[in-house]
């Protein structure tokens, strides 16, 4: 790979013509890491505009939204003394976002990918358009953008006119922890409003930076759940008295899903040493939210690295349209806006997502059922104490509504400008939808955690695994053990952020 795509030593990411990876966007986002041009994407994009303009001095043929109207109104010719006009006038009238302000992590990686999608050099923008989206990257100057208002076909119009609003001086901005107008912030900071060439505000709005905004979160977060739902079905299996066969190599050497053989390494190698898991066994054989662990998280594994392979793609594409192909002098409208790639990636995550969840609320199910030696409920008193008895309640709610959620999206249309786009992906309800279901994963997993490290002290003086009982140490630090009922809500909340602060991840990688 290209030097230009490496951290630089100062710091400062450098965004170049092949493309980020993964991991860099989660750097950049995370770090909150300043980015730059490198020299190959600051020549590509100077040499994309400067073919443009000199395309329009030469000719006055229709290039879509160029010196044309747009969707529906392609055939309209637009005079060139109100091209600038156009571009502004479209940005305006497409901010048509509704509902809830999108997370500022989302937006912080919308802007990046925004800036890595004109690097390539095939929009035909002005360095100073490029540059301004990147000095609001690096003051974290992020507009405010609403989730609802995308249909995921010409990309992601509604939320990438509200990204890009502020470059006009418009709409509203988040700075230094306040909501203020972005004119206000612009002149605190000595910026000027821009004034938008020819196709820069189609460039600005087409490509999928909402939706793969999401999609690239999305995948990073849940590469982390997927270990972390191993480390604590690790616990429950211990607490509930499990058997390790189900985990034999030979077992899984016969099915030869990737996913299903690194789980069940991980449960051995999670439980290797376990005193609990050595001893001699009364029952034949678990529930399958214990035997299956393996076929459940693997499947679940296999599926998020399908995504991510999706999202890598995307993360290396040219999204909006026209594409200028200044060294073939060519300008084609064609759809690489178009979210379907996204929108069935982001359906498979989230349905993904919520298996995991499913299968920890039965498992926590078992572990409060009274069953192999544990009490009632996990409490000392069942019936004068209710115990656990709701938390299971709680996560069973949060897994129904995933069921409900875990609908793909991608498999609806309807038809918009006038027939125009008349075949649409939904892509940004799916991100949005996946936001929503991997948020109660990590709730209903941090409640299995929170019953599991309960159930595993009925088991003492018997111990677990070394990766455990660490993990159950640590937990106690936040969460305590429940002799008599209180208020559960507050220790739910305290093993949420436990589960969300990454205090767990020093055992996930096992």
């Amino acid at each position: 790979m290209p030097s230009s795509t490496h951290k630089a030593s100062t710091g400062t990411h450098p965004i170049g013509t092949v493309g980020i990876k993964l991991e860099e966007l989660d750097v950049i986002v995370s770090q909150r890491r300043p980015i730059a041009l490198a020299k190959d994407a600051l020549a590509a994009v100077k040499r994309s505009h400067a073919y443009l303009r000199d395309r329009l001095r030469k000719s006055d043929a229709p290039i879509y939204g160029v010196n044309t109207g747009f969707g529906s109104l392609h055939d309209r010719s637009i005079a060139r003394k109100d091209l600038a006009q156009l571009q502004r006038n479209l940005v305006m009238s497409h901010a048509c976002g509704s509902g809830d302000p999108v997370p500022a992590d989302i937006v912080r990686a919308m802007l990046v990918l925004k800036v890595q999608n004109m690097a390539f050099g095939h929009s035909a923008v002005a360095l100073t358009t490029v540059q301004r989206l990147i000095d609001m990257h690096n003051a974290d100057v992020l507009p405010v953008v609403y989730e609802r208002g995308s249909l995921g076909a010409s990309g992601d119009l509604a939320p990438l006119a509200h990204l890009c609003l502020p470059l006009l001086g418009l709409g509203e901005v988040l700075w230094k922890g306040r909501r203020m107008a972005s004119a206000t912030a612009l002149k605190a900071l000595g910026w000027k409003p821009l004034e938008l060439g020819p196709k820069e505000g189609l460039a600005l709005l087409n490509g999928t930076q909402f939706m793969n905004g999401y999609a690239a979160l999305l995948t990073l977060k849940m590469a982390r759940l997927a270990d972390l739902a191993d480390l604590i079905a690790a616990m429950s299996l211990d607490a509930f008295d499990g058997r390790m066969e189900p985990f034999h190599p030979s077992v899984h050497a016969v099915r030869p899903h990737p996913g299903q053989a690194v789980v069940a390494a991980r449960m051995r190698r999670l439980l290797e040493g376990s005193g609990l898991a050595g001893r001699r066994k009364h029952h034949v054989q678990d529930p399958y939210s214990f035997r299956c662990i393996p076929q459940v998280h693997g499947a679940s594994r296999d599926a998020l690295a399908y995504v991510e392979r999706v999202v890598e793609r995307e993360l290396e594409a040219v999204t909006d349209n026209p594409t200028v192909f200044d060294d073939e002098d060519l300008i084609v409208s064609a759809g690489n806006f178009h979210g379907q790639p996204l929108a069935l990636a982001l359906d498979f995550l989230a349905i993904a997502a919520a298996e995991l969840g499913s299968i920890s609320e039965r498992r926590l199910y078992k572990l409060i059922s009274g069953q192999r030696g544990l009490p009632a409920f996990l409490v000392a008193e069942p019936g004068l104490n209710s115990g656990f008895m709701i938390p299971q309640y709680t996560a069973a709610s949060l897994v129904s509504a995933n069921k409900q959620r875990a609908m793909p999206n991608s498999v609806d249309s309807i038809d918009s400008s006038n027939g125009q786009e008349d075949h649409v992906s939904m892509g940004a309800a799916a991100a949005i939808k996946a936001w929503d279901v991997v948020q109660d994963v990590e709730r209903i997993l941090a409640i299995e955690l929170f019953a599991a490290a309960q159930a595993l002290e009925f088991r003492r003086p018997a111990r677990s695994s070394g990766p455990v009982e660490s993990l159950l140490a640590a937990f106690r630090k936040q969460v305590p053990f429940l002799k008599v009922d209180g208020v559960m809500h507050k220790h739910m909340e305290a093993a949420l952020a436990f589960v969300r602060s990454g205090a767990a991840d020093r055992w996930t990688s096992i």
